[in-house]
C-alpha cells in the first residue's frame, strides 16, 4: 500500500511539473508609457538662456588669459583675436568691455558686458536668444556684430 501511495504521488507530481512546463505564464504587463506633453516638445529646442550666452563666451574670452591670472590684458586679448584671425581691432573690442578702464577686463566685467549684449540680441524680449537671434545662425538677419 505504501508503494502504491509513493507510485501515485509520483506520478502526479510528474504530471504537476510536466503541466508547470508547458503552460505559458502571462505576458508581464508593459510599463506605462506617460502621456506626450506639450513641454517636453516646447523645450526640446531652447533658446539659449543668458547663463548659457554668458558660459560659452565667457570660456572662450578666458581662453585669452594665457597668465591665469583671472583677467585679460589688451595684449593677451590681442594675440588671441589675432591667433583666431578674427576681425576687426582688438583694441576697439577691449575698450568696450573693460568697464573701469585698468588695461584688464575681468569675470564681471565680461559678466556686464555679455548681459548688455544678451539684451541687444534678445530682440522680442523673451529672456532667450532663438535661432534667428543668435549672431551667426543661418536664419539670424546679418547684422554687425
Amino acid at each position: 500500500m505504501i508503494r502504491r501511495t509513493i507510485l501515485v504521488v509520483a506520478l502526479g507530481l510528474q504530471a504537476a511539473a510536466a503541466a508547470a512546463q508547458t503552460t505559458t505564464p502571462a505576458p508581464a504587463a508593459a510599463p506605462a508609457q506617460p502621456a506626450p506633453s506639450t513641454t517636453a516638445t516646447a523645450t526640446a529646442k531652447p533658446g539659449v538662456t543668458l547663463e548659457k550666452f554668458e558660459a560659452r563666451r565667457e570660456k572662450a574670452f578666458m581662453a585669452a588669459d594665457t597668465d591665469g591670472d583671472g583677467k585679460v590684458s589688451l595684449a593677451e586679448w590681442t594675440a588671441f583675436q589675432t591667433q583666431r584671425k578674427a576681425k576687426g581691432d582688438p583694441a576697439k573690442a577691449f575698450a568696450r568691455m573693460d568697464a573701469n578702464k585698468d588695461g584688464f577686463v575681468d569675470k564681471s566685467e565680461l559678466d556686464a558686458f555679455l548681459a548688455k549684449r544678451f539684451a541687444r540680441l534678445d530682440k522680442n524680449g523673451d529672456g532667450m536668444l532663438g535661432a534667428d537671434e543668435r549672431p551667426g545662425h543661418k536664419t539670424a538677419p546679418n547684422q554687425e556684430q
